[in-house]
């Protein structure tokens, strides 16, 4: 089983700025090719999962339902344009609350897993792709492989600085959807197919 976890802002949706939050259905822009990413992921048969701190709602920034309505038209996005996401797991927390989910820690990573049959042990081919320390972090805490992407609020130089060091570096999710492609190694039965049609 193939499982991608996708962080949001600056992965998915245009990052609002430092210190900012998408309030609102009109301020949620795609990043372009999100869609052609999603769709291959889709199409390679991988559960996408994604996976966000969204702390405006615990500070009273915005609410329950804005973020609902705003994962409402996300998702209908990506339905429309032909791909599909497994689900959308949230913390919504403080960072003083100290919660489990609150990435870089990995409750909601686990509770996708489960939600799948699938644990963080035997999860050969999952991979968790972000815009921050944070995401690659959580990645790393999960045992995934990381991708960190320069489409959001964080940079190389950032980088620099991290405690942490992702295992590839893209452009934007597309570039990542490719490069995790790549490295597919697809059904062994289609590889023992091919294998029996050479001799």
């Amino acid at each position: 089983m193939k499982v991608v976890f996708l962080d949001r802002d600056g992965v998915i949706n245009e990052f609002p700025g430092n210190g900012l939050y998408v309030t609102k259905v009109k301020d949620f822009h795609f990043i372009p090719r999100v869609f052609d990413a999603l769709n291959m992921l889709t199409n390679a048969g991988y559960h996408i999962f994604i996976i966000s701190n969204q702390a405006g709602v615990g500070k009273g920034v915005y609410s329950l339902r804005k973020l609902e309505l705003i994962t409402a038209h996300m998702l209908k996005g990506i339905k429309d344009a032909g791909a599909r996401v497994t689900d959308v797991l949230y913390c919504t927390c403080k960072s003083s609350d100290g919660c489990n989910c609150r990435k870089p820690r990995i409750g909601n990573v686990l509770k996708a897993l489960e939600s799948i049959d699938k644990t963080a042990a035997d999860a050969g081919h999952t991979y968790f792709v972000g815009d921050t320390e944070t995401d690659i972090k959580a990645g790393k805490n999960a045992g995934c492989q990381t991708i960190f992407a320069l489409s959001g609020r964080e940079d190389r130089d950032y980088m620099k600085h991290w405690d942490v060091r992702p295992d590839f570096i893209v452009e934007d999710l597309y570039e990542a959807a490719k490069l995790i492609i790549a490295q597919d190694p697809g059904d062994p039965r289609d590889r023992r197919r091919r294998s029996s049609k050479s001799r």
